[in-house]
């Protein structure tokens, strides 16, 4: 690291010459790759954004003027670049670096991100709040051509003109988002992209501004290259028919040229999209290759770790099944294609998949619609991405008792990912709204049953499961029957006194706390109960289930307020004071649960069977005092 090791902040890049610009983006290439193979994360998207990282900082002061990047998949070399080397091999571990712009991490970031498309509103909300308090700084956002595609960066586009204010967007479009994007707006930027017209202005704008007078206004200028452009060349664009002024395309691995744009978007008075092209992945050959594969990567395996299939391929297998044998089973999803792992579905029935885009929103109304005209839509949605829907689940599916079924991926703790990407608050949010069945599988004989249960049931079904590898069975010492009638609780392991409940992946959990019971000699043993169904609760059975046990221990994984722990702990105490038990909620406290490895997000939360049997223990110790006395 001949360069980057030795500069001392990012104000020192506008010092190097072209060759050492040229070996500075190596250099953070080569530190970038060697840490996200080891430690997971979004490398192909930050590969793509060296150069274009490097020009801003030579270009823009992030310690006065104000950088968004969206999403932040692409912030890597900027957080190289702005005091975060040292300590950059902890990326997206516990304590470490967060894989996303943090703005409690470094004064340098300006904007929490993770989800997409909010950086052009960020944007306008920090240019107006610098117009009102008469400050003097830029604003820049960075987005990538498939956030652009989401509903919330076109309400940002939309105001942009009404705003009224200077504000400086950059498209770094690598024609990807985690596969190709999707959509006419897809096809609008590709056919900017490779205009000659666009090109041509390219040239003309630095043609015009190198022989600018002293003192004229750079704004007269270009807008003079800009109608004369219009009237003889320039094609339809979308960007200036919203009066937002569209430069480009440019070469965005070109660090001296997007250096001279940027410069000239800082004289402009309005607002400016800068259309940049990169190539996802580049330096890094196999990411170049296929950068859907190295859109976002796991952290390494350690050696030995058992192989196994994913929730998620296990969910994309089931549906797949059921398409076969059913023509009206449909499959959405919003560009995760491949996250979702339903690349077979896609190619068995390519007339009945359908990857929306980044359009969380616009995908669930739609899913209503197939719903509506007679066809079984399963949306494939991540319980992070699924808060971005939660009006239409609610007013266009749910309100409307549409038979349309969510595959809610990554329920729960997450991991790397961080406070973003926790599939946390699924249950809290999604257990008030009336005609919802809310179900999780144990393993994957629950998972099929659950799926086929949602051909005949006509109502809206959410099957929610976690990322991780799927149990291939747990068994229960009371099988339940077919998977035909409403999916309730079952008794897995049976007990005395006590149980243990209950769903999804804190079953295993569960089974778990039962061994450490069994060896920290607490018996009788308790009960372990797979809870099943969330919402709406299975009274009946669960009064059934429930009456004979004292003590009840519940562990789930989402937020303990409103989750189905609170349910079933009100459901107790609605019950006779003979057939009342004590109920304990082991869930996720009141906090956003920082990145980490899922073992250490759970032993921060508390959710670990050492708590579940801590838990217990003062039950015991009232037992056994009662019978000393006895």
């Amino acid at each position: 690291m001949k360069i980057l090791k030795t500069l001392k902040d990012y104000s020192e890049i506008k010092n190097l010459s072209g060759g050492e610009i040229k070996t500075l983006a190596s250099e953070l290439r080569h530190k970038i790759t060697s840490v996200a193979l080891k430690n997971g994360g979004h490398l192909a998207s930050s590969l793509g954004a060296v150069e274009l990282t490097i020009s801003l900082l030579r270009s823009f002061d992030p310690a006065s003027d104000r950088v968004i990047f969206d999403v932040g998949h692409q912030a890597y070399a900027y957080k190289l670049l702005t005091g975060r080397l040292e300590n950059f091999h902890t990326l997206r571990q516990w304590g470490g670096v967060s894989g996303f712009p943090k703005r409690g991490e470094s004064p340098f970031d300006h904007f929490d991100t993770g989800h997409s498309s909010t950086s052009l509103s960020a944007a306008l909300g920090y240019a107006k709040a610098r117009d009102v308090l008469g400050e003097k700084r830029h604003v820049v956002a960075v987005i990538g051509d498939a956030s652009l595609l989401n509903g919330l960066a076109f309400e940002a586009l939309n105001y942009t003109r009404e705003s009224g204010t200077r504000v400086i967007y950059i498209l770094n479009d690598n024609a990807m988002s985690i596969s190709p994007r999707v959509g006419g707006m897809a096809t609008h930027l590709a056919r900017l992209s490779s205009s000659s017209a666009y090109n041509w202005l390219k040239k003309a704008i630095k043609d015009s501004c190198a022989s600018l007078p002293r003192g004229q206004a750079i704004e007269n200028v270009l807008g003079k290259v800009k109608d004369h452009i219009k009237t003889i060349v320039k094609p339809i664009n979308i960007f200036d028919e919203m009066d937002i002024n569209y430069w480009g395309p440019f070469d965005g691995h070109n660090v001296e040229e997007m250096e001279h744009v940027f410069e000239l978007a800082k004289k402009y008075d309005g607002p400016v999209l800068i259309h940049a092209v990169t190539v996802k992945g580049k330096g890094f050959e196999e990411a170049e290759k296929d950068p859907t594969a190295f859109h976002g990567l796991s952290p390494a395996e350690p050696a030995g770790r058992a192989a196994g299939k994913s929730w998620s391929s296990a969910a994309a297998e089931v549906v797949l099944e059921m398409a076969k044998k059913d023509p009206k089973v449909v499959c959405l999803t919003a560009a995760m294609k491949s996250g979702s792992r339903l690349e077979e579905f896609a190619g068995c029935f390519p007339d009945r998949f359908f990857d929306v885009g980044i359009a969380e929103g616009h995908m669930v109304t739609m899913a209503a619609g197939m719903a509506a005209g007679g066809l079984k839509p399963v949306v494939f949605i991540y319980s992070t991405f699924m808060q971005r829907a939660m009006d239409q689940l609610v007013h266009d599916v749910c309100m409307q008792n549409l038979p349309v079924t969510f595959a809610v991926d990554r329920a729960g703790f997450v991991g790397e990912d961080g406070e973003t990407h926790q599939g946390l608050l699924d249950i809290s949010w999604c257990r008030p709204v009336p005609n919802l069945l809310m179900t999780a599988p144990r393993d994957l004989d629950s998972m099929v049953k659950l799926f086929n249960f949602t051909s005949d049931h006509n109502g809206p079904v959410m099957i929610r499961f976690p990322r991780g590898k799927v149990p291939a069975r747990i068994t229960s010492d009371l099988p339940s029957e077919t998977c035909g009638i409403m999916p309730g609780p079952e008794i897995i392991k049976n007990g005395e006194e006590k149980a243990l409940i209950g769903y999804g992946r804190t079953v295993e959990l569960m089974i778990r706390a039962r061994e450490r019971a069994a060896m920290a000699g607490i018996h009788p043993l308790p009960a372990v109960i797979d809870l099943v169904r969330l919402k709406p609760l299975p009274e009946t059975e669960l009064k059934d289930i429930l009456s004979p046990y004292s003590e009840i221990v519940i562990a789930e994984d989402g937020y303990a307020a409103g989750g189905a722990g609170e349910a079933v702990a009100a459901f107790a105490r609605e019950l006779d004071e003979e057939d009342r038990p004590s109920v304990t909620v082991l869930g996720v406290p009141d906090i956003f649960v920082p990145q980490g490895r899922v073992e250490e997000q759970e032993i921060y939360c508390g959710i670990t069977p050492e708590k579940v049997v801590s838990a217990l223990v003062p039950a015991q110790k009232t037992a056994n005092r009662q019978s000393a006395r006895l």
